[in-house]
């Protein structure tokens, strides 16, 4: 198993890299959350890596830090949720967001990511309940999408504070564009909903 490469970044091809390790090309696939990260072509990277084997191909995943890796092997775990979704998921959210989204049962944020419906949404929901618990996760540069999310999620909290349950909330939020909208203005719409 290749557990991490650190070399000189040779070539950027969203969503390929490649790594030069002592005169050989390692060819690795990356997210956007970790391919945003990388530095200029020519200098050296260190990354976190994933090797998936199968009869037909053998692939190499590249994240930028523990964590990511950590959940796409976790996603990979999941019935119906392959490489390609992992890296979706990656892409479309921050491993923060990822846990809110499922501590907070929200499928209407992760079905926004390509590729996931609502059933895989509420699978994602019941079976990372669990194991999304215990995991450090690191402040990411927060980019438009994160922003979406956290004034979202709190929102949700402060939702649920007034005195609404969180299955309240889902409904209240699932009828809200939350796009674009601060916590305050996601508030302010979601109890013009609630007395509806």
């Amino acid at each position: 198993m290749i557990g991490s490469l650190r070399g000189r970044l040779a070539c950027k091809q969203s969503p390929r890299i490649l790594i030069e390790c002592a005169g050989v090309g390692y060819e690795v696939e990356t997210p956007m959350s970790t391919f945003l990260e990388l530095p200029a072509i020519g200098t050296e990277v260190f990354l976190h890596t994933h090797l998936l084997v199968r009869q037909d191909a053998q692939t190499l995943y590249g994240f930028s830090n523990e964590q990511e890796r950590w959940l796409f092997r976790t996603l990979l775990k999941i019935s119906g949720v392959g490489a390609k979704m992992g890296l979706a998921i990656l892409s479309g959210m921050s491993v923060k967001d990822f846990a809110r989204c499922v501590q907070h049962e929200d499928a209407v944020m992760l079905v926004k990511i390509p590729g996931v419906g609502k059933k895989t949404a509420e699978r994602l929901i019941i079976e990372m309940r669990d194991r999304i618990k215990d995991v450090v996760v690191t402040t990411a540069t927060p980019g438009p999408q994160t922003a979406a999310l956290d004034a979202r999620g709190e929102a949700f909290d402060a939702l649920v504070s007034l005195g609404y349950k969180p299955a309240e909330v889902k409904q209240l939020l699932a009828k809200t564009e939350t796009d674009k909208l601060s916590a305050e203005e996601i508030i302010r719409q979601a109890l013009k909903q609630a007395v509806h």
